[in-house]
């Protein structure tokens, strides 16, 4: 692909690859500025009801227009190649950052509410993330927090399988084996359908991984990970001897209630301020 040119846009070099595409450095020819290109898999737009989902979640995504929002700028179709062109962030991914270890809770929550003003927005115009996780918040060198591929996940397969090992299998197939299982909400779990409040529960998810360092429903397999979604509790953060903000650990469980009526059921900022 590196050397390619796509419509207007030359591949120069690869920035990172997932379940749901690899991403490449470009250079739009037209208007002499660099963007990101996501080249999605062949089986994610592998037939004709796909593609026509792939087109209305991208133009859907691509009126969202926020600072904690990666912007949309062009979908390709292209000799097979299906690909969304975005805006190009210098930075670093939420999940490298946390690699070292937690942020500081006060740190954690700023880039929480950035995150959830961004949902706010995009849940406004009716459309609902749905794998939102570290590896899809991008870090600006100023640290501000920028949330891509909204929309991306509902071309997973396994998104509307009610069957465990379909799910499973379609996770495994899919590359995100452990990382966007851990994410889910318990109705994504499940199979079922989901709506904003999916999102807050994978915030909630977020937001403790940031502070404790350490995933609320961590286990060694796919499966065990959607027993723990869905019928266990995690850990109390405040048990892990972290210094948190007044209300920290209430807001958390709340964010990470089971049933979707326990959840806050709106991803308004002002919740996650503490």
């Amino acid at each position: 692909m590196i050397g390619r040119t796509l419509s207007h846009y030359q591949v120069i070099g690869e920035l990172g690859a997932g379940g749901m595409g690899v991403v490449y450095r470009a250079r739009d020819t037209l208007l002499q500025r660099f963007v990101a290109l996501k080249v999605l898999p062949a089986d994610a737009v592998a037939d004709e009801k796909r593609q026509q989902r792939f087109l209305q979640e991208a133009r859907a995504a691509s009126a969202l227009n926020h600072p904690h929002i990666v912007t949309i700028y062009d979908v390709i179709h292209e000799d097979g190649v299906n690909a969304i062109v975005m805006e190009l962030i210098e930075g670093t991914s939420l999940l490298h950052r946390l690699l070292p270890g937690p942020l500081p809770p006060r740190q954690a929550l700023a880039i929480a509410r950035q995150i959830a003003d961004a949902l706010a927005v995009a849940h406004a115009a009716g459309i609902v993330h749905r794998d939102l996780k570290p590896a899809n918040v991008i870090l600006t060198e100023r640290g501000h927090a920028k949330v891509l591929d909204f929309g991306i996940a509902k071309l997973d397969p396994m998104r509307g399988s009610t069957d465990e090992g379909t799910r499973t299998a379609a996770l495994t197939v899919m590359g995100a084996v452990l990382g966007t299982a851990a994410y889910m909400s318990p109705e994504q779990a499940r199979g079922e359908p989901v709506d904003a409040r999916t999102d807050i529960f994978s915030l909630g998810v977020v937001l403790y991984e940031m502070v404790s360092g350490r995933s609320p429903f961590s286990a060694p397999s796919i499966t065990a990970i959607l027993h723990k979604l869905i019928y266990e509790e995690p850990q109390d953060i405040s048990t892990f001897g972290v210094e948190l903000p007044p209300g920290l650990s209430a807001t958390v469980q709340r964010a990470l209630a089971k049933d979707p009526g326990g959840r806050f059921q709106t991803m308004d900022a002002r919740h996650w301020i503490r």
